[in-house]
């Protein structure tokens, strides 16, 4: 990785911190905007970068968020690495919008279904209006500026 590629990576990993600062209003302190950088990182930077920056990106979230859901967020992390790195997949096969609905899916439902072991169906329940409405907000933030900024990552690039 060259040292731009990695100043670009760390770029990437502080929005996304900072992201995480911006909470949804949730039982949980970790649901925030520390996605929508990780799906861009994913984009400009390849499908490994982008999952770095999506699990990085939710421990930095859960830790601001005070850790509510101890080292299940150890977990949640694996799996926004995983949404990141199909996400890039789909969307550079020309399937912007799968990609989008992809991720809200698995974010909003797929991701929190562990809660149901570990807590409830009441609480994996509580979960979902939160969940949706944070994962439809990144994904909006991502999807309307990965084409608004690939002219400049092309400049870089070259």
């Amino acid at each position: 990785m060259t040292a731009g590629r990695l100043s670009l990576l760390a770029l990437f990993i502080a929005i996304s911190v900072l992201g995480g600062f911006i909470k949804i209003p949730a039982i949980v302190g970790s649901i925030a905007l520390d996605l929508f950088p990780a799906l861009m990182a994913a984009i400009y930077l390849g499908r490994n970068s982008g999952a770095l920056v999506g699990a990085f990106g939710h421990l930095a979230s859960a830790m601001i968020g005070g850790l509510s859901l101890g080292p299940l967020h150890l977990l949640i992390a694996l799996f926004m690495a995983i949404i990141v790195y199909f996400f890039e997949i789909l969307y550079t096969k020309s399937l912007s919008l799968i990609a989008g609905l992809f991720v809200l899916i698995a974010n909003t439902f797929l991701v929190p279904l562990p809660m149901i072991y570990f807590f409830s169906s009441k609480f994996y329940i509580a979960l979902l209006p939160p969940l949706f409405v944070g994962s439809l907000v990144n994904i909006a933030i991502a999807l309307l500026l990965i084409p608004w900024f690939r002219p400049i990552f092309e400049r870089i690039s070259k």
